[in-house]
């Protein structure tokens, strides 16, 4: 049973796809590795090419493998395929798009986020008159990476309001009632304030943060609309590992000061600086888990790209030679060589989906390769957008994994569809 289903004939049995997306002017083969014929019948008017033959709704023809679908028009079409004619294989359903076209990034930027409440990142001893030192919070049920939404039924609005409401609550001797998201639960838990002879102001021993802010990477912009997505993974906070609930955020203009070289063991980092009291070039709405979006206020210069530049679809990328776009001094925008060393097939929406290695001397010498602070730069190939770097090996600074660019097109509102809808394979 092991060896037949490491078999290409049962992997492409397995993995044959019942929804892909093609862009209008490409072509997409579908292979399944037996030697049967695919009898296929296109349920409505012909708008899909099948190995070079246009079909006539609702009846069946025959095609050998691969088969090669081209579409006519943009629509969504209905394929039901059948082995031998006789037993059904799969109902396939084949989204066209029209051509896309958006703005490469590449540009530092510094990313500003307010959190939805406070969260728990730690627990605090609170020293009593009697000396006794513990955390209520702790006893009470408190844990850390809790988002904490309310006090007393008003909602947090950062931790010095949070503060204030605890200290209020601990002078009228009354207890707090904590609203709080637990890993999308809400839960509530009271907590009876205590003196702290330290602080000389009642506690209930938690640390709490309300936001964060970092350095990272501009992937696209739409130009019409002005949507843009960056970062190519969810923004989670680096002390207990939970995504921030965005209230509200935005990114400004960043530069790099200097590069941390990323080693065998030890990710590299690039150094930015950036004013986050700056004119905004855009503002956060989401924290998706491929980067954030939201809607530019302001066009960034962009030196490389003129115009917009036609993005693949997850179908269309192969490995081979690419290049990735980002900056390691000031604002200056580089390209730089890297391979594609691997495409990983994926029926559903998922990070990870490319492996990279840098090859570009220049890149290797600035940065070792992939550093913090690159998430986000796009990856081109063939003259089109398809991707964003996202991850670095630990142990391998020059290769790392990249997001494909419907992904984060899909997060952005500019396909259709749902992200949890079944994709190209």
């Amino acid at each position: 049973i092991v060896l037949v289903t490491l078999t290409p004939q049962f992997r492409s049995l397995v993995t044959f796809p019942d929804f892909i997306r093609i862009v209008e002017g490409t072509t997409h083969e579908l292979t399944l590795h037996l030697p049967v014929k695919l009898y296929v019948r296109q349920t409505q008017e012909a708008g899909l090419r099948l190995n070079g033959f246009e079909p006539v709704a609702g009846t069946w023809e025959a095609f050998t493998s691969p088969l090669s679908i081209e579409p006519l028009k943009a629509g969504r079409y209905q394929l039901q395929v059948r082995l031998f004619g006789l037993i059904p294989f799969r109902s396939l359903t084949v989204e066209v798009l029209p051509a896309i076209e958006v703005m490469p990034g590449g540009q530092s930027i510094g990313v500003v986020l307010h959190s939805e409440g406070v969260l728990v990142i730690d627990h605090s001893a609170v020293t009593t008159a009697e000396g006794d030192s513990y955390s209520p919070a702790k006893e009470a049920g408190v844990k850390i990476g809790d988002l904490i939404l309310k006090i007393n039924g008003i909602t947090v609005k950062d931790k010095h309001h949070a503060g204030r409401l605890i200290a209020e609550a601990g002078k009228k001797g009354q207890a707090v009632r904590l609203t709080i998201n637990r890993d999308g639960q809400l839960i509530q838990r009271t907590v009876r304030p205590v003196y702290d002879v330290r602080e000389k102001t009642y506690l209930i021993g938690i640390w709490i943060k309300d936001g964060a802010a970092g350095v990272g990477t501009l992937t696209f912009y739409d130009p019409q609309s002005g949507r843009y997505a960056a970062l190519g993974h969810m923004v989670t906070d680096g002390q207990t590992g939970k995504p921030i609930q965005v209230q509200s955020g935005r990114i400004v203009q960043a530069q790099i000061a200097g590069i941390e070289k990323g080693r065998e063991g030890q990710p590299g980092e690039k150094i930015g600086t950036f004013s986050a009291k700056a004119i905004p070039l855009g503002y956060i709405e989401r924290n998706s888990r491929f980067g954030i979006i939201g809607t530019l206020e302001r066009i960034p210069e962009h030196p490389l790209f003129k115009q917009p530049v036609p993005v693949a679809l997850a179908s269309e990328v192969h490995e081979g030679p690419a290049e990735l776009v980002t900056v390691v001094q000031g604002r200056s925008i580089e390209r730089f060589d890297v391979i594609i060393e691997r495409v990983v097939a994926q029926r559903y929406p998922e990070d990870k989906g490319l492996v990279i290695k840098v090859k570009d001397p220049r890149l290797l010498a600035a940065t070792g390769g992939i550093v913090q602070g690159m998430s986000g730069s796009p990856i081109l190939q063939d003259g089109k957008l398809v991707g964003a770097v996202t991850h670095v090996f630990v142990n391998d600074p020059t290769r790392g994994y990249g997001v494909y660019i419907e992904w984060m097109l899909q997060e952005a509102g500019l396909l259709t569809g749902h992200p949890s809808e079944p994709m190209i394979p």
